[in-house]
């Protein structure tokens, strides 16, 4: 995977927007630039179709935004991984530009399949001023680092950024067991949430899409190898597993 060094950086500003500057426009450029920036988009999963829509926000049910950015899949195994494993890479990117995005989740669309597609989830885009992006990411509500990693030691500095991940209703729902150079992540079900019971799951699957890229963004800044090992999902546990990452290590150092 190809990572855009300016990414990480963007880790820093991003922000949720739940409120847009409604006296500021995109223009057609920068909706260009955007259409243009999707195609470019590193999939987590290369055989699973995904098309995309940007409507005007009247469109739908959406009440932020300029825009709304439509996503549609086709509905293969991790599907949800692969849309928040892709277009976190967008909310990133856009950050730089200072557009404002805002993951909607329960938003609704009149057209809920595009080109033989399901609609998954959209994203709220709109111009932004750069003092309305975050300046202390520190200031962000998550979970104490010993509540989302076990086996720490070694993986502070790593483990202090990926927490900053965004999440629908801020759930959380990532956990990491380091062990033996290996990284466990998993899906925690012991979520306490606005959302409807029968939601959670759809929607943190797309979180733990957006945290695996947040993890992979960060482990390649700091120049820590890995490969990335899928798992199947086991939809009775309180863990579900997500994911492994081998980590390659020479002596007490990674390479």
């Amino acid at each position: 995977m190809v990572i855009d060094k300016e990414y990480y950086e963007m880790i820093f500003k991003r922000k949720s927007f739940r409120r847009f500057n409604d006296t500021l426009r995109l223009s057609n450029d920068e909706l260009r630039d955007i259409d243009e920036k999707i195609k470019t988009l590193a999939a987590l999963r290369n055989d699973i179709d995904v098309k995309y829509r940007i409507v005007k926000r009247e469109e739908t049910t959406c009440k932020r935004g300029e825009y709304c950015l439509l996503i549609y899949s086709e509905e293969k195994e991790k599907f949800l991984l692969n849309i928040g494993y892709m277009f976190e890479q967008l909310d990133l990117y856009l950050a730089s530009k200072d557009i404002g995005v805002c993951w909607y989740g329960m938003g609704k669309t009149e057209e809920s399949e595009y080109e033989n597609l399901k609609f998954v989830i959209m994203m709220a885009i709109g111009k932004g001023e750069p003092n309305e992006f975050r300046r202390d990411y520190t200031k962000c509500k998550r979970k104490e680092t010993r509540e989302i990693w076990s086996c720490i030691s070694g993986f502070e500095a790593i483990a202090e950024v990926v927490k900053y991940a965004p999440s629908a209703c801020n759930t959380q729902p990532w956990r990491v067991n380091y062990e033996k150079d290996k990284l466990n992540i998993y899906r925690t079900t012991k979520v306490k949430s606005i959302m409807p019971k029968d939601k959670v799951s759809f929607y943190n699957s797309i979180d733990m899409g957006i945290f695996l890229y947040f993890l992979e963004l960060t482990m390649q800044h700091n120049s820590i190898p890995f490969q990335r090992i899928l798992c199947e999902e086991e939809d009775n546990a309180e863990l579900i597993p997500v994911a492994v990452y081998n980590l390659e290590r020479r002596g007490n150092m990674f390479i």
